[in-house]
């Protein structure tokens, strides 16, 4: 009979210097514990929630990565965003208490739940939790200013290199390769993001492995060239 794997807790999950018990002390992360549900896994594709839905908690992914969109009046998806291990969804919702968007996964992804009501009655009893959420939503909004810059009126190239850019920083910050990594979203998915064609981006793609800036393998990323990548954008950056 094979042992049960023992049960990853907030204490020994690798993620927990990214995610909410970040800075607390053991005692606090105990009690934080205490109201974290384990949902089951999702499959690629499903949905962890849908645009108006009534927020009733805020979730941590802590497998996988998952993809944020909304659907407009003409039936066309729009991809917003993406979230990788550590990081936390559905803080758009806490403004009038229904999500903003639709949230699936791009691959068999875990969240941790966190009710709401629950974690604003332990925000009242422990003030580094408060300090933590509010130092989440800070890089939320960080997070969103450089998606700005990153879709405003900049080359397709200067988008697809500052993606990627992004991406080895987020990686790197999970403890992962900051130069050899996978996309776990498919091209059309990187193409809704950045306001491009699915052939702009594998043109561009195909363009920085010409220039021995990256290479592709698949969904395989190498970024064989750090500075040259970060020398793309320096004009958009300098102007």
């Amino acid at each position: 009979m094979t042992p049960t794997p023992p049960k990853t807790t907030c204490l020994t999950c690798r993620l927990s210097d990214l995610c909410l018990p970040f800075g607390l002390q053991i005692d606090e992360v105990e009690t934080l514990e205490i109201i974290i549900k384990n949902k089951r896994p999702l499959r690629l594709g499903e949905l962890l929630f849908t645009k108006d839905e009534q927020c009733l908690g805020l979730f941590a992914v802590k497998t996988g990565s998952f993809r944020r969109f909304v659907i407009n009046t003409e039936g066309v998806e729009q991809t917003l965003g993406f979230y990788l291990p550590g990081e936390l969804i559905g803080l758009d919702a806490l403004f009038d208490g229904n999500f903003t968007c639709s949230v699936d996964a791009l691959e068999t992804s875990s969240v941790c739940e966190l009710p709401l009501t629950r974690l604003n009655e332990l925000c009242a009893k422990i003030p580094n939790l408060q300090y933590q959420l509010t130092r989440i939503l800070s890089k939320e909004i960080t997070t969103n200013h450089e998606q700005m810059f990153l879709l405003s009126n900049n080359s397709a190239k200067i988008k697809v290199a500052t993606f990627l850019l992004m991406l080895s920083k987020r990686y790197g910050a999970l403890g992962y390769s900051h130069t050899h990594f996978n996309l776990s979203m498919p091209r059309q998915n990187i193409a809704s993001f950045l306001g491009l064609s699915n052939e702009t981006i594998s043109r561009q793609l195909t363009l920085l492995c010409k220039e021995n800036i990256i290479s592709v393998n698949q969904r395989a990323i190498q970024i064989t060239d750090l500075s040259l990548l970060q020398a793309v954008i320096e004009p958009c950056h300098s102007h």
